[in-house]
């Protein structure tokens, strides 16, 4: 049975069409809705950029309390946005129990809190909105197909309907 869904974003072109999946198995199922996106970790160029411009103090209070208001602002306009794709069905809005932004590489996070909130399903896109389309699967998608404890219902991206080669 499941009782407990956790959708995985990654924010992209095609999160809206994914969405609309997660919303549906979550009023079929009369199941609990999360979303997850996960930022990926600053890389050490950005780093060191930032280091040339703040001092070590800066750079700790950037790290702490910087980082938090930053993932609470993505996690405020995560609803924004599905608000606004969402339109007239606002409504299902409802169905989203909780929103969380984490930061780590993005496999690994979604499995986290998968396992932290015990969910029975998890939702994921084939593809992250940059993934070259003749790829058969994103690295994420991957990754959480080969280690996720739990089902993966993946949505196969548009491009590859009606393609003559498939």
């Amino acid at each position: 049975m499941v009782r407990t869904i956790l959708y995985a974003t990654d924010l992209g072109l095609y999160a809206p069409y994914v969405l609309q999946h997660a919303l549906g198995l979550a009023r079929s199922f009369n199941a609990r809705l999360y979303v997850v996106h996960a930022v990926e970790p600053i890389g050490l160029f950005a780093e060191s950029v930032l280091k040339t411009y703040l001092d070590e103090e800066r750079m700790q209070e950037l790290r702490t309390s910087g980082l938090s208001t930053v993932m609470a602002s993505i996690e405020t306009r995560v609803l924004e946005g599905f608000r606004d794709e969402l339109g007239e069905m606002s409504d299902d809005l409802d169905l989203i129990t909780g929103v969380r932004v984490v930061q780590g590489d993005p496999p690994l996070m979604i499995l986290e809190e998968a396992q932290k909130l015990d969910v029975d399903l998890l939702v994921v896109g084939s593809h992250s909105h940059g993934t070259d389309m003749d790829i058969p699967m994103g690295r994420t998608a991957l990754r959480l197909v080969q280690l996720s404890e739990v089902p993966v219902y993946m949505v196969p991206m548009l491009q590859h309907r009606g393609r003559p080669d498939l």
